[in-house]
């Protein structure tokens, strides 16, 4: 009894310790996010350059997620869980002890690499941890992304006041230091390994495409849609992203499996894993804007920075009292029903969004059920990955679900931004129209559905439960 008691606290410990760091990871994206203007103030930047505070961290996750879960498979998941937390810590440090924009830059691109800390956590979960805890597990640390985006976004105003711009890195790095030194204490090695090599003209080719692609949609909206550097950028990512799949298809030992990742029931869940995260993104966004927009736009509520932040924590607190039914589910019902659940709730939460919204309880209502649906939807989607390829190819499976979520991220923003452009609530305004959000509202509940659609469909394939460790 007594070893069976021990075993079972040292299980808990290490989900606690992989879902703290995810949600860390997830964190790094948002948490610079509504500070933009402040920091283009203090560091003596133009509000474009400002921007690639967050464009960098999103570049290098994006490249670095499919690498880092490759070797993670190769040469230890636990080992690369650690360099990744590792970048994380060292570049929060150099962001807040060297105050300057380059540093900054610097760092805030060491902090990308983090993106890989979710796909190898639930990796290694799956290998340590008993099925029904891994279960819970997965649905714990898959909700810490949306609530670590949504607490970047709510502490963020808070923090600056406070302690100013370096203070958000310092507690990154506080806290990066504290979770790696969990991680060494508490989460052992996974004992499967991929004997391949790796795979180093297929890391670079991808790596060239999928920056290319990143600076595309990020930029996009600055440059301008059909200016020549968008268009040769565009060239440059389809280049590169097809001399990839052609190399990749060859390689006895790829970078990302294609032949995996584009078969049926992957793609599907990678497409339902994009459309899910565009609907947790855009949450995140246009409950912002119904937050600090001003009253004359219609719907604005004009609030401060820092009250309109701990208005996102509606969809955070969501999120994380529904990790635990996600899990129930996932057990029950499996990743099939649990996702198409999620993304129905999603839908009818974007619906209840276009109908009522103009106060803070009817905001905060909505955003939490957005978070509600997102948490079941991005439960279900790392279990459904890990069923559908063999356990030595876990970590690169969900890095690439990862990247799928990264991407997701990136055309969110980019959207976003075309969107402020085309219809603003007056000239030079910041903020989206009255019926520009109404249809913002509109498209992202049919995404909602289209990934509800796409999990129904998952039915064909006979995956109903998640694999057991």
């Amino acid at each position: 009894m007594s070893y069976t008691s021990a075993a079972d606290r040292g299980e808990r410990r290490i989900v606690g310790v992989l879902a703290a760091c995810g949600m860390l990871s997830s964190l790094q994206f948002t948490l610079v996010v509504p500070i933009l203007p402040e920091a283009s103030r203090l560091l003596g930047v133009s509000a474009g350059d400002a921007a690639w505070l967050v464009t960098i961290t999103l570049l290098v996750g994006t490249v670095g997620t499919p690498v880092l879960s490759r070797l993670a498979d190769m040469y230890g998941r636990r080992r690369m869980l650690l360099v990744a937390m590792t970048l994380l810590v060292a570049g929060s440090v150099l962001a807040a002890a060297v105050p300057t924009f380059t540093a900054i830059l610097v760092g805030r691109a060491l902090q990308g690499f983090a993106v890989a800390v979710v796909p190898i956590g639930i990796s290694l979960l799956s290998a340590l941890v008993k099925r029904r805890r891994a279960e819970m597990g997965m649905a714990l640390i898959s909700g810490t992304l949306g609530v670590g985006s949504a607490v970047g976004l709510a502490l963020a105003g808070s923090l600056v006041t406070w302690g100013g711009l370096p203070a958000i890195f310092w507690l990154s790095a506080a806290a990066g230091s504290v979770f790696t030194a969990l991680v060494v204490l508490f989460v052992r090695e996974a004992p499967a390994r991929d004997p391949g090599r790796f795979d180093l003209i297929g890391a670079v080719l991808l790596s060239l495409g999928l920056v290319a692609l990143m600076l595309v949609l990020s930029r996009a909206a600055a440059w301008g849609p059909a200016t020549g550097t968008t268009i040769g950028t565009l060239a440059v990512a389809a280049s590169a992203l097809t001399g990839w799949l052609l190399w990749e298809r060859r390689h006895p030992s790829p970078v990302i499996d294609v032949r995996t990742s584009l078969r049926s029931p992957v793609l599907q869940i990678n497409v339902a894993s994009f459309v899910a995260t565009f609907g947790m993104y855009a949450n995140h966004l246009l409950t912002a804007q119904e937050a600090l927009a001003p009253t004359s736009t219609g719907y604005g509520l004009g609030l401060p920075l820092t009250t309109a932040g701990f208005l996102l924590a509606a969809s955070a607190v969501s999120m994380i009292l529904l990790s635990p039914v996600a899990g129930r589910m996932l057990s029950r019902f499996g990743g099939r029903i649990t996702l198409a659940v999620g993304a129905a709730v999603m839908t009818a939460a974007f619906v209840f969004r276009l109908l009522f919204h103009g106060s803070v309880p009817l905001v905060a209502v909505g955003a939490a059920l957005v978070g509600s649906g997102v948490a079941l939807a991005f439960a279900a989607m790392p279990a459904l990955i890990m069923a559908s390829v063999p356990a030595h190819q876990t970590a690169g499976a969900n890095g690439v679900n990862s990247l799928a979520r990264s991407l997701s991220g990136a055309v969110a923003g980019a959207a976003f931004a075309l969107v402020i452009m085309a219809a603003p609530a007056g000239p030079e305004s910041a903020y989206l129209s009255a019926s520009a959000l109404s249809w913002c509202f509109a498209a992202v509940a049919v995404c909602a559905a289209v990934t509800c659609l796409l999990a129904l469909g998952l039915a064909k394939t006979g995956i109903t439960r998640p694999p057991s460790a």
